[in-house]
């Protein structure tokens, strides 16, 4: 976030805007400087946080490469082949130097690859993947969005191992354990680059990440799945990469396959990618985004299910889901079928817009949230019958500090969100730390999550311009909700942390959407929290 708006200023001077053509879907020039945010903010904790040996360091040295490949390339648009010199050169020195390459290959059972043939199949696979990412970065959020979701799958899984061997009382010392702890490592700071990245790319976007950002993330992903795979857990499927990696490995393949049977050169740029076809078809932006999105996370959520599952299974449910959608897409483009045509879609459009036009239907969601809020606050503060002493010292400098600004009449500043979201924070985890308290009945605590859940997005599907709006960003948060908690199902321990995430997230989004009700929300919301931090003093 501190890299990306300086970039932006600079990018005119530096020539990294991206102009609008034909097959482009944005109308105005944006800078594509998001990639530098992605980059130094995975890379520069990464190095700092891991010990360097031949795969670390040949990893970095590639990434840097593509790096500066990239940026030249946003600079002054080179063209496919200096590109691929440069992914060449970023993936060769890992390879061959670094020793890291498959060996271990689907339906081959023990027997392992040797290494003149795993060696160049890695190359070039690694570098299929710096471009399939490189050519579905077409709409905003997309390629971040895809990226994202393999991430948090590829860094469950290494945790999934860490804290099996742990178990086990593996060795700490052992090379498949400390390229695990390193996956994991990095998986977290390339999550942390692209979450500073998304809140620029959330479309309409401010800001692409270019060449630099995509070629990087699609090396990272391909490094990571080697690693995952060949060199940490070997009991993992081999085939388990294409259901880590998903769409856009078959994206790009369906692409190649268009253009040659078209008579095209494989390298011209066209509009037969995933995302151009479902905006062809009639689907907005967002609607095509989330799609993709779905599809996306089918795929990862399937690689967590069927991690240990024989080859065959894996490469069915991936050739499979591939195949659904390809062949509906094809379906629907030969019959002339467009998204505006679905009766069915308008008449539950309309339905649901003749319920929102219903004053009552209309307002009453909001209300219950705008009343819910306060209630969950101040009620579970009071059920507490002693706060930790450092929860009320930092209670007791959060109600001095909003109260400054409420005295500033300063409507929902910088400061005053944050100390909205603080509170929440420390309402949701001290309402589900153990102690003497008046606890609600399971039942009753799960239905109010619920029923605010529901009342938070038919709110937001109803807000009107300017105010909280649903994006494709939303739907990822979702997704991980959903994957987060069942996940947990499996793992006690674990039960606690999920509660605390998908319950904080709810009410971030809950009070998110009474702040954006303008001068009413911000009163609502800072009468309430000076409320509850006035009880967290006095208790602790």
């Amino acid at each position: 976030m501190v890299v990306i708006p300086t970039m932006v200023r600079l990018a005119p001077r530096l020539k990294m805007i991206d102009m609008p053509d034909p097959r482009k879907v944005h109308a105005i020039p944006v800078a594509r400087v998001g990639g530098w945010g992605i980059t130094l903010g995975a890379l520069l904790p990464f190095v700092l946080a891991s010990p360097m040996d031949p795969v670390i360091s040949t990893y970095v040295f590639g990434a840097v490469v593509l790096m500066v490949f990239g940026t030249l390339d946003d600079c002054f648009e080179m063209g496919h082949y200096p590109k691929f010199i440069g992914q060449f050169l970023a993936t060769i020195p890992l390879v061959y130097y670094g020793g890291l390459y498959v060996e271990r290959f689907p339906f081959m059972g023990p027997e392992l690859l040797p290494p003149e043939i795993g060696k160049p199949f890695t190359v070039f696979a690694l570098v299929g993947m710096i471009n399939a990412i490189n050519h579905s970065d077409g709409l905003d959020g997309l390629a971040g969005g895809e990226s994202f979701l393999s991430l948090i799958v590829i860094s469950l899984l290494a945790f999934l191992y860490i804290d099996g061997a742990a178990a086990g009382a593996q060795l700490a010392e052992s090379p498949d354990m400390f390229y695990a702890v390193i996956l994991l490592v990095l998986a977290m700071a390339v999550i942390g680059g692209l979450l500073g990245f998304l809140r620029f790319n959330t479309h309409p976007a401010r800001v692409f990440m270019g060449d630099n950002g995509s070629q990087f993330l699609g090396f990272t992903l391909g490094f990571m799945a080697v690693l995952l795979t060949q060199r940490i857990n070997t009991g993992l499927t081999p085939a388990l990469p294409a259901l880590l990696l998903g769409l856009p490995i078959v994206d790009i393949l369906a692409v190649f396959y268009l253009r040659i049977s078209g008579g095209m050169n494989w390298f011209k740029a066209t509009r037969n990618h995933v995302h151009h076809r479902l905006l062809d078809l009639g689907f907005v932006h967002s609607e095509s985004v989330v799609i993709i999105y779905s599809v996306q996370a089918f795929f990862v959520t399937c690689a967590v299910i069927l991690r240990y599952a024989p080859d065959w299974l894996v490469l069915a449910v991936y050739l499979g889901g591939c195949g659904a959608l390809f062949a509906l897409i094809t379906a629907a483009e030969r019959r002339g079928w467009r998204a505006s045509s679905l009766k069915s879609r308008f008449r539950l459009e309309g339905y649901l817009t003749w319920l929102e036009s219903l004053p009552t239907l209309r307002n009453l969601p909001l209300l219950l949230v705008t009343v819910g809020i306060p209630v969950y606050f101040v009620g579970s503060c009071a059920s507490l019958s002693m706060v930790p002493t450092d929860f009320g010292v930092l209670s007791l400098v959060l109600l001095v500090a909003l109260g400054v600004e409420v005295l500033r009449s300063t409507r929902g500043s910088v400061l005053g969100r944050l100390i909205v979201y603080s509170t929440a924070m420390f309402v949701v985890y001290l309402s589900l730390t153990p102690g003497p308290r008046a606890e609600l009945p399971l039942v009753i605590d799960h239905a109010f999550f619920v029923v605010l859940a529901v009342c938070v997005a038919i709110a937001m599907r109803s807000a009107g311009d300017g105010e909280f709006r649903i994006t494709p960003m939303d739907y990822l948060i979702v997704f991980i909700m959903l994957g987060v908690g069942l996940v947990s199902l499996s793992f006690d321990q674990v039960r606690v942390n999920t509660a605390l995430i998908i319950k904080a997230i709810i009410i971030l989004y809950a009070c998110e959407l009474i702040l954006s009700r303008a001068q009413r929300g911000w009163a609502v919301i800072s009468m309430t929290v000076l409320a509850t931090l006035a009880v967290l003093t006095l208790r602790g």
